[in-house]
């Protein structure tokens, strides 16, 4: 199409300051001339619905994102990220959902802490995180969740609102697991309970086909409530001045016990010893008193004779002084030498 330039020229100087009327150009005037089925309005809608349905035909995936597809409104097939194309608007749509992006939800942060985060919190007041603990105390525990698409299908189309869906699930599965718990578990194994939930509330989401997978949960910093706070404190310096005590009880006893059995140990090995030697001494006893009762059965005046003699060497060495008379002496008047023993006097002492 060629423009004619002097015309226009001459229609600017004609008309002074005027913007040049599209009549002007030979291609409108070819478009107004056009007559087919209605005139040009009919062409000019034709092509622009041509235009408008063309565009709806291709869309880009980006590289974090897959494209869901639905025909009429019913799941159709999943694309991936790049340059795709559909039928047109009206009978497929399409939905970019990211699967690689992670999400966050936050409970029991106040409204301070939620705002200077980088992400929104579900709830803007602390009451979510107060919970009952297996030992009947109440404690404030704020976490955070940490949840990426998973399964872009069911995320859309099986669960009508995944997010609420996760927040309820959340609240009962960390309730779940604290009430299990006493308070200073609550306190000091955080990890180890996050790690649990974490595991309770993944199982949870698969079993309704949420389509979203758990990264993880981040259980911080858990106290008891400001009222009680005071009264907590207190209790738990008693309860660790009580396990000091028990701890001191336990160190004395580990000292005052092995002692005591060492002792009642050699007690008894040594009345043990005592019964082996009176034992054996008894046995010899009782082996020579055989021995020389057999001797005795066999030359009973020799043996009887012997054994007078062997007791009377052994008694008589212990008897000090002694005197010896005749059985047979008479009309004789024995005469001691009392010098030198000491005779009782009259009060029943000694002189």
């Amino acid at each position: 199409m060629s423009w004619d330039w002097d015309k226009l020229k001459e229609n600017q100087q004609n008309r002074g300051d005027m913007p040049p009327n599209l009549n002007d150009f030979d291609f409108f005037k070819k478009i107004n001339d056009f007559k087919w089925r209605g005139g040009s309005l009919a062409f000019v809608v034709i092509l622009i619905a041509i235009v408008y349905f063309g565009s709806s035909m291709v869309y880009s995936v980006g590289w974090d994102e897959v494209g869901v597809v639905q025909r009429f409104g019913k799941y159709n097939r999943t694309e991936g990220p790049g340059l795709n194309f559909k039928l047109p608007r009206g009978i497929e749509k399409v939905t970019k959902v990211p699967k690689t992006r992670i999400y966050k939800e936050e409970f029991g942060f106040s409204q301070a802490q939620s705002e200077s985060r980088s992400f929104s919190s579900r709830s803007k007041t602390s009451d979510v995180s107060l919970m009952l603990t297996g030992d009947l105390n109440v404690g404030v525990v704020p976490w955070i969740i940490q949840y990426r698409i998973k399964e872009p299908k069911n995320f859309l189309f099986k669960v009508a609102n995944v997010r609420r869906l996760l927040i309820d699930m959340s609240e009962a599965t960390m309730r779940l697991v604290v009430g299990d718990r006493s308070i200073s578990e609550v306190i000091s194994k955080r990890e180890e309970m996050a790690h649990e939930a974490q595991k309770l509330l993944q199982k949870e989401m698969d079993k309704a086909e949420a389509g979203i997978f758990i990264v993880t949960i981040e259980m911080k910093r858990t106290n008891v409530p400001d009222k009680v706070r005071s009264s907590f404190n207190e209790v738990n310096q008693a309860v660790q001045e009580k396990e000091k005590l028990i701890y001191e009880a336990n160190r004395e006893y580990n000292k005052a016990v092995p002692a005591a059995k060492g002792e009642a140990e050699r007690i008894i090995k040594s009345a043990e010893g005592y019964k082996l030697e009176r034992v054996n001494q008894a046995e010899g006893d009782a082996a020579w008193f055989t021995s020389l009762y057999k001797e005795y059965t066999e030359a009973k005046d020799v043996t009887r004779k012997r054994l007078y003699l062997e007791t009377i060497s052994e008694m008589l060495p212990k008897m000090g002084k002694k005197y010896i008379i005749d059985e047979n002496q008479k009309n004789l008047v024995p005469l001691m030498n009392l010098s030198g023993i000491n005779l009782p006097d009259m009060k029943g002492g000694v002189k």
